[in-house]
This record gives structure tokens, C-alpha cells and sequence, in this order.
């Protein structure tokens, strides 16, 4: 009787081992989160798959709940509500697909995988396994995301153990000779420090100090700088000539994200700021839901709440490059960064406003996942966050 319990005991607390040591934020770490399909494909009953699916989902997104408290000065509960709900799809998914059969499982698990990564599932797709690709094949592209996935299935596989020995020697080949990801030439990414204001201070005094800190960045030979989100607060016809004129002096563009307000509701974007114009360079595709990105708003004729613009604008071209733009959410979640590089971009431009997240591992997860898309596409990659 013992032994009927001790297994599923064992199964469900290594998943959430498994969710807490690879989505820490350090990005040879990821690998570790492999061994969820592992886990999912060695329970015996649906219960027991639906209770290790929680324990993973649950334990990688761990900081939700303290950093949701954070985001709205509320009691932890808000928080632990949004945490249980946004993760009820994983285990939904992962539950409904989950089966005895040994010869189907792989084709369940990889219909589960790509459910999770596209809409609408994938908008809540986080802590995806496939991630791991970056540090197992850096620099394979998408033939590395097809043995990714591939290998998925072979985890859930009675030969299990043969493709994670694999997967282990390709990991520690790879942790051996690891280097970052280069910054774009001429680029140079801003991370302040500014808390809860950035955004939110738009005053004649907070414009001037970034517009210091740019020129700081310009003159150290930047010819673009990034800033991080929500910098700009709201983008208006003033604040664009406001700092089209203060970059009269400099022969930098400034990559800035901003807020378009109208009366239907708003738009995260990325501007492009000279001495010539201010441009509204890319509108975030897919903005935090809940908090942002609000849908039932309209089914009750209610404006309000940020635009998703889904599959928009995979790519912008700047300068001379085109550069595939994440905004914060969207660094977490796979089909908009697969997406950007269904069109080959020349680099990846990650920005994030992370004050909330403080004493949270979210920032550091988006930092480790966008390095292993940039590092698995061989591509370079200019970041900016505020905390």
C-alpha cells in the first residue's frame, strides 16, 4: 500500500524540483526542465500526470504570485489566484493528452508541446521545455529546434534513458565552451534602476535624466540605444518632438518603448527616435494577459485594456538591420520570438520593465530565455530592463 503512493509522491515532488532549478534564471540551467516530459510520461494514472503537470507549471512560475501583490499593492491572494488560473491550461492540456499507451505518447506529448506554444493555449505557454534548444544546440537554427523536438518525443519513450544521456553530453559540451550572445554592433542596451516610476514619473526632470543617460550610452560610440519598457510613459505629439529636438545634438537613435493611448484602449510599442522624427517602430503582439491584455472588456461593450496585435509585425527594419522586437511577456512565451525568426532577423531587441518582479526570478527568466533563442539562432542580442 505504501509503495502505491510512494511513486507518485516521488514523481510529483521531482517535477517541482525540476520547475524550481530550470526556470531560476540561469541559462544552462533550462536543460533541467527536460525532465518533465520524463516525469509526465512515467505516471501510471491521469491523476498522477495532471498533479506532476501542476507541480512543474506551478513551481516554474512561482514568482507570480508575490510579484502580481507587488504590481497592484494587494495581499498575496490576487496573486495566488492569477497563478492557479494561468496555469489551469497547462494542466488542462497536458491531463487531457496524457495516456497509457506507450506507442502513442509521443505523439500526445508533441501535440501537447505545440498546443502550448501557439495561440491560444501558447498564451500562457511558459516555462516550455523546448526553450532548452538554445543551450543544447547553439547555433543550429532550426534544424536544432527539430531535434528539440524530436528528442521531446524520445523522452517520453520507453529509450528515455538513451536520449537523455544524449541530451546530458550535448549539455555539458555545451556549458564548456558557453559564451553569451554579442551585441549588435553599434548598440548599446540601458538598464535602469528607476523602480515603480519609470512610466509613471513623466516629468520635465525624468525626461532630462534619460535623455542624459542616452547621450552617456551615444558617447561611448552607441549609434542606437535601447531603453527599457514603458520608459517613454505615454507617446503624444510633445513628448516626440520633446525628444526629437533634445537629439538634435547627437547622431544616436533612441529605441524607446511607450504607451499609445486612444479611446478604444491602448498600445505597448517600441519607438524609433532622431533628430529628424519620432516613429512608432513595432506594437507589442502579445501584452500581459490580465493585467494588460483584457478581451472580455469588449464582450461587455467595455474600452479599455492594452491591443494584441498576435502575429503582427514579426520583424522591423532599422538602420541598416531588422531586429525581431520582445517586449516583456512576450520573452516568456514561444510563438512570437519562432515567429521573428521565421523571417530571419539580423538580431533580437529584448526590453522589460521588471519592478515589480523584485525578489522574483522573472526577470532573470526572461534574460535566460531570450539568450537561448538568440544563442540557438545564432543571433545577437541587445537588452534593456528596469528594476
Amino acid at each position: 500500500m505504501c509503495r502505491d503512493y510512494l511513486r507518485p509522491a516521488l514523481l510529483i515532488f521531482a517535477s517541482i524540483a525540476i520547475g524550481v532549478v530550470g526556470w531560476s534564471g540561469h541559462v544552462l540551467l533550462l536543460p533541467v526542465a527536460l525532465g518533465f516530459p520524463v516525469l509526465w510520461s512515467n505516471a501510471r494514472t491521469r491523476s498522477v500526470a495532471a498533479l506532476v503537470s501542476a507541480g512543474y507549471i506551478l513551481a516554474a512560475s512561482r514568482g507570480l504570485p508575490q510579484g502580481v501583490a507587488a504590481f497592484y499593492s494587494s495581499d498575496i491572494w490576487p496573486g495566488l489566484l492569477l497563478w492557479l488560473c494561468a496555469s489551469l491550461s497547462f494542466v488542462a492540456v497536458h491531463t487531457a493528452l496524457w495516456t497509457k499507451n506507450s506507442g502513442v505518447r509521443p505523439f500526445r506529448y508533441l501535440l501537447a508541446a505545440i498546443i502550448m506554444s501557439i495561440p491560444p493555449f501558447g498564451i500562457t505557454g511558459w516555462a516550455h521545455p523546448v526553450t532548452a534548444a538554445g543551450v543544447l544546440f547553439p547555433g543550429w537554427g532550426w534544424w536544432g529546434f527539430g531535434f528539440m523536438t524530436a528528442g521531446l518525443a524520445g523522452l517520453v519513450t520507453r529509450i528515455w534513458p538513451t536520449v537523455a544521456i544524449g541530451f546530458a553530453g550535448l549539455w555539458l559540451w555545451s556549458a564548456a565552451i558557453w559564451t553569451d550572445p554579442t551585441l549588435p554592433e553599434g548598440w548599446s542596451g540601458v538598464d535602469l534602476e528607476l523602480g515603480a516610476s519609470l512610466g509613471r514619473d513623466v516629468g520635465l526632470h525624468r525626461q532630462r535624466v534619460l535623455i542624459a543617460t542616452v547621450r552617456n550610452a551615444a558617447s561611448d560610440g552607441a549609434r542606437f540605444v535601447v531603453l527599457p519598457e514603458t520608459a517613454l510613459g505615454f507617446w503624444t505629439p510633445t513628448v516626440a518632438r520633446f525628444w526629437t529636438s533634445a537629439s538634435g545634438d547627437t547622431d544616436a537613435t533612441i529605441i524607446a518603448s511607450a504607451t499609445v493611448l486612444d479611446a478604444t484602449g491602448y498600445d505597448n510599442v517600441l519607438v524609433a527616435i532622431d533628430r529628424r522624427r519620432g516613429r512608432i517602430l513595432y506594437r507589442e503582439r502579445m501584452p500581459v494577459p490580465g493585467s494588460m491584455w483584457q478581451p472580455w472588456r469588449s464582450w461587455f461593450g467595455e474600452n479599455g485594456g492594452a491591443r494584441a496585435d498576435f502575429f503582427a509585425n514579426p520583424v522591423v527594419s532599422i538602420g541598416a538591420g531588422r531586429a525581431a522586437p520582445l517586449i516583456c511577456y512576450e520573452q516568456l512565451i514561444v510563438w512570437p520570438v519562432l515567429q521573428s525568426m521565421l523571417h530571419d532577423p539580423d538580431f533580437i531587441i529584448a526590453v522589460g520593465n521588471g519592478w515589480w518582479t523584485d525578489g522574483t526570478s522573472i526577470v532573470p527568466i526572461q534574460r535566460a530565455v531570450t539568450t537561448a533563442w538568440a544563442k540557438l539562432f545564432a543571433k545577437s542580442l541587445v537588452t534593456a530592463f528596469n528594476t
